[in-house]
């Protein structure tokens, strides 16, 4: 019986993919399993996964014939993957060893849906540990209430999905798959429908995931038109809470941190090509527009006078046909 599934995409990350390789083989286990899923690379990462599946125990390789991204490779491990319990990692990050166990010995002890755990960010040669928003550790939580306060920094903010692990009985009630072709912010109405739905969590203070930031072919890099998935990814959290039994409670909080990410990239703009600038601006406005309008104004109005400002100019621009996702 597979114990473990660690579901592991792959993109064109030929200079980290080694890294990564190594930090499982010291978190191999018998009843474990790594799903390696090829995301049609095009330079040397496919040879090197070949070599892995050979070598590395417990190693299944699952090439795509397109690229799809992240959010659909990672959905490709998922049906895939055979282990009562489910976790991933980034192609181009890496563990310390023995994190693994430690990690599926912490939600058996705990006998919760899923774990969140911290992680450690490296860019270059400096580290910064990052902490799950969450106060009481190692011990049995409610998700849901884990989503408030509207106001503070929450664990829906906290969306990395390889910083925790899952049991499968998520996987079979339709909580751990992603929003196929998302291309940037796939964790987002993830980690919302995470919370609302599962039934119990804990936060436990374990590092040992290694996540890369600064890699040149990181979307977080790169100020193409992908970025601008995040707007369908919002889209998808608004929409999805709305539905919600307690939809009066849990929007604030949701359109407040759509309007900060919308705001963090308007405030970035330089970065994006001219023309994928003007969308992020139109696109930003029809999605204003969308929202619940005494909401929209609540959540302008408890923001810095910077960022309010920045969205209400944005929120003045007529919007056109074009704006479509």
């Amino acid at each position: 019986m597979v114990k473990l599934s660690v579901i592991v995409p792959f993109y064109n990350v030929q200079t980290y993919a080694p890294d990564t390789l190594r930090s499982l083989a010291a978190n191999a286990r018998d009843d474990f399993e790594f799903v390696l899923v090829d995301d049609c690379s095009t330079d040397g990462t496919p040879e090197i996964l070949e070599r892995a599946e050979r070598e590395l125990p417990g190693a299944r390789l699952v090439r795509h014939q397109q690229n799809g991204g992240l959010a659909t490779a990672r959905n490709t491990g998922l049906d895939a993957a055979r282990g009562e319990y489910l976790t991933f990692l980034d192609g181009d990050d890496w563990l310390a060893p023995g994190y693994y166990p430690r990690l599926l010995s912490a939600i058996e002890d705990l006998g919760v849906d899923f774990v969140r755990t911290d992680h450690v960010q490296c860019t270059v040669r400096n580290r910064q540990i990052f902490r799950v928003p969450h106060g009481r550790r190692n011990t049995v939580l409610d998700p849901r209430a884990a989503i408030l306060p509207a106001d503070r920094s929450t664990c829906v903010d906290y969306a990395y999905a390889w910083a925790g692990i899952y049991h499968r009985r998520l996987a079979d009630d339709g909580l751990l798959h992603f929003r196929d072709g998302l291309r940037t912010a796939e964790d987002r109405p993830w980690i919302w429908r995470l919370h609302r739905r599962a039934r119990t969590f804990a936060v436990v203070g374990l590092l040992g995931v290694y996540y890369r930031r600064g890699v040149a072919s990181s979307l977080t890099q790169i100020g193409d038109v992908r970025q601008l998935d995040f707007i369908r990814a919002f889209d998808q959290v608004i929409e999805e809470t709305a539905q919600d039994e307690e939809a009066a409670k849990l929007l604030p909080k949701a359109i407040r941190t759509y309007l900060a990410i919308i705001s963090h990239h308007l405030g970035n703009i330089e970065r994006f090509e001219p023309a994928v600038a003007r969308r992020l601006r139109s696109l930003s406005a029809a999605a204003m527009k969308r929202m619940p309008q005494d909401l929209l104004r609540d959540a302008l109005d408890s923001m810095d006078y910077e960022r309010a400002a920045r969205l209400r100019r944005v929120r003045r621009r007529p919007v056109g046909a074009e704006v479509a996702v």
